[in-house]
């Protein structure tokens, strides 16, 4: 299993807020100093309180997620949608069914297209990104919603080798080789992904247009419950944020995007 692989998913874990509050909690329990246990208590406090404000957090993710794209922007007929996955609970069992999760408006968008008529293809790429190998991927899982949902198997391409963003760029360009007659291409994932989806596409020589969807944003609000309550989801949507900010830089950095 590639190094790069494993080590991706030791940053996820160590850059978990929880994991911060777990250690920041553990170091304050066995500090014998009054004032070093005071200051890491109140490293807790602030990082709860800034961690869980529902309306800082949203603005940061703002911030980073690329914006809607109005549909009357999208080209009138594209070839092909490129779904890319990362929806799905490949681990869930029983295996008879397809188990979606956060994320899924980038099945419903990429179906919408091709039930709207603007593209003649979906391409679905992502084996699964576990780090032990499930019986089957979550291209075939959406495979099979998409037709389902009455897309017939001719318009359905499956990439299902891709663990990472890379890979989805790497292994779709490797599809697209082997299929001239497709040429424009529609990127669909999470708005919070779109930016490094991009920058791996544009690398192998692609130059999809964007259509994010998966908006993890609210719309600002002037109430008190939007600045003022603290929310759990804040602190998953910051996990979120701080994942993804460091697989762009390390992207960045190694030249993947």
């Amino acid at each position: 299993m590639p190094v790069l692989f494993l080590l991706s998913k030791i940053l996820d874990f160590v850059l978990l807020p929880t994991v911060w509050l777990l250690a920041l909690l553990l170091a304050a329990l066995l500090a014998r100093q009054p004032q070093r246990k005071q200051r890491l208590l109140i490293a807790i406090a602030a990082l709860l309180l800034l961690g869980t404000n529902p309306a800082l957090v949203n603005e940061l993710l703002l911030a980073w997620e690329k914006p809607p794209v109005p549909l009357a922007s999208l080209p009138r007929h594209a070839d092909a949608a490129v779904l890319l996955t990362g929806i799905t609970q490949v681990a869930k069992s029983p295996h008879d069914r397809v188990y979606l999760g956060p994320g899924a408006d980038r099945f419903t968008n990429a179906l919408w297209l091709y039930r709207a008529g603007r593209v003649r293809y979906i391409i679905v790429s992502g084996g699964s990104g576990a780090v032990l190998a499930k019986a089957h991927t979550e291209a075939a899982d959406l495979g099979t919603l998409l037709r389902l949902a009455g897309v017939p198997a001719r318009a359905i391409l499956l990439e299902e080798r891709s663990r990472n963003t890379r890979e989805n760029a790497l292994f779709t360009k490797q599809v697209l080789d082997t299929r001239p007659d497709i040429k424009s291409l529609v990127l669909v994932t999470s708005a919070f992904h779109q930016r490094r989806a991009l920058g791996c596409f544009h690398k192998v020589g692609l130059n999809p247009v964007s259509f994010p969807a998966g908006f993890r944003t609210t719309d600002r609000s002037i109430t008190p419950d939007y600045w003022l309550v603290p929310s759990p989801a804040a602190l998953e949507n910051l996990s979120l944020l701080l994942h993804e900010l460091a697989g762009w830089l390390t992207y960045k950095l190694l030249g993947y995007s």
